[in-house]
Order: C-alpha cells, then structure tokens, then sequence
C-alpha cells in the first residue's frame, strides 16, 4: 500500500503564491509518476501538472507558466509551485502517483487533497 500525504494549501489573495507538496510513503517498490489534480465543486477532477521519474513534465493549459512541478526522487516526494494565482484556480488539489508496490502491479495512489482557495 502506498501512501500519499499532501500539504501547503490555504488562502491566497489573487496574484499571490502557493506551493504544495506531497510525500508518498509505504512499501514502494517503483514510482513511475507522480502529479497534482484539481476539483472544482460541481467538475471533475482534472490533470493539472505531471513529472515523470526521468524529470519529464506535462502541464494543464490553464496553468502554463504559471505553475511549475518538480520532484525529489530520493525522498518519494512531489512539489507544486504556484505562481500569479487567479480565482479560478481555486479547488481541492489532490496528489496521484503511479507506482508499483511488492505485492501489487502498477496502480494509481491518491492523496486526501488539499484545498487552495484565491480570493480577496
């Protein structure tokens, strides 16, 4: 069982910043990609940013150049850097990984989320 635990959410005013992190834990034998959703209330969750274990990243349009994904592979650990937050980025931000345990063959993981809120 792997297990993901996310924080540094809150409140942020508009064009301000946040940055979230999510450490994952428990028999890992292999992770092959960690990433952040978000859920808006009343909309899907829906991709926001992904690293690969080799560095390679992927973005939601809605977020390019403003927020940046990075890893620390030692540690089993997932950051999101967001920068010039605006309204709409307001939603519970959960952390997902893609990875392979001793008894079970690759499976999705999912953090409990965390809220990000960007209001004046």
């Amino acid at each position: 069982q792997v297990q993901l635990v996310e924080s540094g959410g809150g409140l942020v005013q508009p064009g301000g910043s946040l940055r979230l992190s999510c450490k994952a834990s428990g028999l890992i034998s292999s992770i092959y990609s960690m990433a952040w959703y978000r859920q808006a209330p009343g909309e899907q969750r829906n991709l926001v940013a992904q690293i690969t274990m080799s560095g390679r990243t992927k973005y939601a349009d809605s977020v390019k150049g403003r927020f940046t994904i990075s890893g620390d592979n030692a540690n089993d650990t997932v950051y999101l850097q967001m920068n010039s937050l605006k309204s709409e980025d307001t939603a519970v931000y959960y952390c997902n990984a893609e990875a392979q345990t001793p008894e079970v063959a690759v499976y999705d993981y999912w953090g409990q989320g965390t809220q990000v809120t960007v209001s004046s």
